[in-house]
């Protein structure tokens, strides 16, 4: 007990210490808004345009932006002093769309004339990097290319840099594109500002950036990515929520008691700890979640005199949540995030291969992850479910791997493995796979979500069957013990019909089905693995996903939406002139969306594109009431006003426009959603919709400036 408690003392001790070290001010320590000046709007580190800068005031996406012509145009930077080498550098970028520039973005310069570091455009992507202070050659440090960077479009980027442990990375857009280890000597310019900031070019010149560059900040710490989101919304001022949980959210945490920890807000004085295995709990503070309030920063349980005294229990996720509190505010408490972390089971997980894979190659080495505490592993296998369910007093083994001795095609194979820890044995899950041969390839997809409500079922047929039987419901386990004589049977299918039409489907509602192969040379059939879908709690409209390249077979989206080709008075193009037709890179869901192209100038003051539509023409089926559709356009765009119209065969349109007329230049994806009652009101019938149309310009009643541009549009559906 004596040796457990100074144990005990020294963990504590050593948690804090850490904790308390990695406390660190967040301060904003410059920031240059590019509002029609060079203004450093938290210090006096003004800038100093060369060549002919234009900062506009409603040329960036938040306000004005710094514009270079990519000849001979810079803004140099005098250098905030820093306390230390941890710095975070924030910035958003615009490169026209038909740009080839390759010059740099920001960079530091040094006394030698060369850059601490820099970040430059590279053809379509973006690459960083530094050189030593007497020679151009010798890199400092790169963080590559962190991938594609289309052009037209604002970026935004987030250099971090932590001087303690020497590590750099970089986010676009929110999302980490690459990080590195910057831990060798040869890399320490890149962890100061060693002169001054150039914006839109370097220190020696010859980089001449071609664009925009808007809200430059410079902080004095890492940014969190939640401080990275605030930034990138034009927030300023401290940010007030916990954040960076350790261990990380949704962590698996292989032992039975845990320290936790957390940066704190920056308004913080003290915490509220909130810690429960049921996440309404820990959400609703019930159920004695709430812990404790304290100054530190971490939080120890699974130890006697702690949270959970008897340890945290294998098999269960605990949820956990801080709010800051500062008595001072009046907004406090600030309520946190909710994080998550598991206990893994006594049982084993994660097999491979997965519960429900087809087609495994015969020749496939079993593995899995050992349950929590796994000494010894026992392996049953077999093509029969009950046999494997019942086996008992197999051969106990150390490795985590099976070698089966042979497989054979066209079967469903059943296998099991139990875990001894030296004290008791836990059963195991019952995992299933087919081999090549067998019947698969299900359409809805195993596990598919949002299908539609009259999905029609098909699958391959098995090698060598005569027949399949088919089994549905929405009972996982009634579907899987299903006979021929319960009522989840749907009849036996012969070759050549392998599919089922199961009839309206109910909205959001899990279904299950199996399919069994029937062999003329034996009586009992193979049993099938369980499939399942999820239907959609929606009518879709489009997706765009069913468009191919294939003009000659009629499946290109310009052959659907039909746009102004050959109407003068329609300045409409929809999809790419080449191939891949659909966007497939700016998607909101799936894997693509559709780029529509309006030209309203030389006299044209509309562009439109028409969907006529085989389904869903009912628009008032399953009690739907509302259009909803997701579009993005780009901040360089026109600002011609967006709509939507709908027509009967035969009638007028019915037209409603969206209620901002910088629609299209809002250049993250946004849903519009538009009660159906608004076109039923122009004399719309909802019972026969034949058409949609989507545009932009003077159709939608509200007037617009003329010009062009492109916006994307993806995921219409209707809903309740």
């Amino acid at each position: 007990m004596k040796r457990q408690g100074a144990y005990m003392a020294i963990m504590i001790w050593m948690v804090w210490a850490f904790t308390l070290n990695s406390i660190a001010n967040a301060e904003l320590i410059g920031h240059w808004k590019f509002d029609g000046d060079l203004t450093d709007s938290v210090a006096t580190n003004d800038g100093t345009a060369s060549g002919d800068v234009f900062t506009g005031t409603d040329n960036g996406i938040l306000g004005g932006a710094a514009e270079f012509d990519g000849s001979g145009d810079s803004i140099v930077i005098p250098s905030p002093t820093l306390a230390g080498t941890t710095w975070s550098l924030t910035w958003w970028s615009f490169s026209p769309a038909d740009s080839t520039n390759t010059g740099y973005m920001v960079a530091s310069g040094n006394p030698s004339g060369y850059e601490a570091f820099f970040f430059r455009r590279f053809g379509p992507q973006v690459y960083a990097g530094g050189v030593t202070q007497d020679t151009n050659v010798t890199p400092r440090i790169s963080l590559g290319e962190p991938g594609p960077y289309p052009r037209g479009q604002w970026h935004h980027h987030a250099v971090l840099h932590d001087g303690g442990t020497s590590t750099a990375s970089w986010y676009i857009d929110g999302q980490l594109w690459v990080d590195t280890n910057a831990a060798n000597t040869d890399k320490t310019t890149f962890t100061s500002f060693d002169e001054v900031i150039y914006v839109g070019n370097r220190k020696s010149g010859g980089r001449d950036f071609a664009g925009k560059i808007d809200d430059l900040r410079l902080f004095d710490h890492v940014l969190r990515v939640e401080e990275i989101e605030r930034v990138m919304d034009g927030i300023s001022g401290r940010y007030p929520l916990a954040s960076g949980p350790n261990p990380p959210d949704g962590t698996l945490h292989a032992d039975t008691w845990i320290n936790l920890s957390w940066r704190p807000g920056d308004l913080a004085v003290s915490h509220d700890v909130y810690l429960g295995d049921h996440f309404d709990d820990v959400n609703e503070d019930t159920g004695g979640a709430f812990r404790i309030n304290q100054t530190s920063t971490y939080y120890v349980a699974g130890f006697a005199g702690f949270a959970y005294p008897d340890g945290l229990v294998p098999g269960t996720t605990y949820y956990w949540r801080i709010d800051e509190v500062n008595a001072a505010d009046p907004n406090s408490p600030w309520k946190g995030p909710i994080w998550s972390f598991s206990i893994p089971p006594k049982t084993t997980y994660a097999p491979n291969p997965a519960d429900g894979t087809a087609f495994v190659d015969l020749d496939i080495e079993l593995t899995w992850t050992p349950g929590f505490g796994a000494m010894l592993h026992t392996v049953y296998l077999g093509d029969n479910f009950d046999d494997v369910s019942t086996a008992d007093g197999g051969l106990p083994q150390a490795s985590a791997t099976y070698k089966p001795d042979s497989l054979g095609r066209e079967k469903v194979y059943y296998w099991r493995v139990d875990e001894y820890d030296g004290v008791a044995t836990y059963r195991g899950d019952i995992w299933a796979f087919t081999t090549p041969g067998a019947a698969g390839n299900p359409d809805p997809t195993n596990g598919a979500f949002d299908v539609q409500h009259t999905q029609t079922l098909s699958w391959t047929p098995a090698e060598n069957a005569s027949s399949h039987h088919i089994y549905f419901g929405t009972d996982r386990e009634t579907v899987k013990n299903a006979t021929s004589d319960s009522p989840q049977y749907l009849g036996n299918r012969s070759l050549g019909s392998e599919s089922y039409d199961p009839g309206q489907l109910d909205w959001l509602t899990s279904y299950y089905w199996r399919v069994d192969a029937v062999y003329d040379t034996d009586p009992t059939p193979v049993k099938g693995l369980v499939w399942s879908f999820t239907s959609a709690s929606f009518l879709l409209v489009d997706d765009f996903e069913s468009y191919t390249d294939d003009d000659a077979a009629g499946q290109a989206i310009w052959q659907h939406w039909i746009d102004g080709f050959d109407v003068a008075d329609n300045g409409a193009q929809v999809g790419n002139l080449f191939p891949p037709y659909c966007e497939q890179t700016i998607v909101h869901g799936g894997s693509q969306s559709m780029p529509l192209f309006y030209e309203n100038t030389n006299g044209v003051t509309n562009s439109e594109v028409t969907l006529t539509l085989d389904s869903p023409r009912d628009w008032t089926d399953e009690g739907v009431g509302q259009l909803s559709l997701w579009f993005r356009g780009r901040s360089a765009n026109a600002a011609e006003p967006l709509y939507v119209a709908i027509t009967n065969e035969g009638g007028a349109p019915a037209v409603v426009a969206y209620d901002n007329v910088n629609a299209a230049r809002t250049d993250t994806w946004t849903q519009w959603k538009i009660p159906l009652q608004n076109f039923a009101d122009q004399g719309i019938d909802l019972a026969n919709v034949d058409k949609v149309a989507i545009g932009l310009g003077s159709k939608s009643g509200v007037a617009g400036p003329g010009g062009s541009g492109t916006i994307y549009v993806d995921d219409i559906r209707l809903y309740r």
